[in-house]
């Protein structure tokens, strides 16, 4: 039994490192995000709010539209968010053309917006800032 708790623990963990082995690790853990509701959920959509993070009509997600001088900002800010997005495990969606990125977001296994894309959306800002 305990070695079995070690594995286990062991497959959480390495999937938590590893995004490709998060499918596993939900079967070992109950590690799926909660659903942003209630007081937490109006906050956090507040502060997007005023950084210009739009409510998606027809399902529980965000969406803004990042523009740069050119497409090597874009790229570049496109790459951070990426790297980010694999240490989370949490992808955005999005779509580029040369200097604009539309992203959009949402939890999938919970099926609406999440602290992960709180998270993510606050960090994609600051990123645009940066460029």
């Amino acid at each position: 039994r305990e070695k079995m708790m070690f594995a286990r623990r062991s497959v959480v963990a390495a999937a938590r490192r590893r995004c490709w082995l998060a499918p596993l690790a939900r079967s070992f853990s109950s590690a799926v995000p909660a659903k942003l509701e209630g007081i937490a959920r109006e906050e956090s959509l507040r502060g997007l709010q005023e950084a210009q993070w739009k409510l998606v009509d027809g399902r529980d997600a965000i969406e803004k539209t990042f523009e740069f001088a050119d497409f090597n900002q874009a790229f570049g800010f496109m790459s951070r968010t990426a790297l980010l997005a694999e240490q989370m495990c949490h992808h955005p969606e999005w779509f580029n053309v040369y200097n604009r990125v539309q992203v959009t977001l949402s939890t999938h296994d919970c099926d609406g917006l999440s602290a992960n894309d709180v998270k993510m959306a606050q960090a994609m800002d600051k990123y645009a800032n940066q460029a």
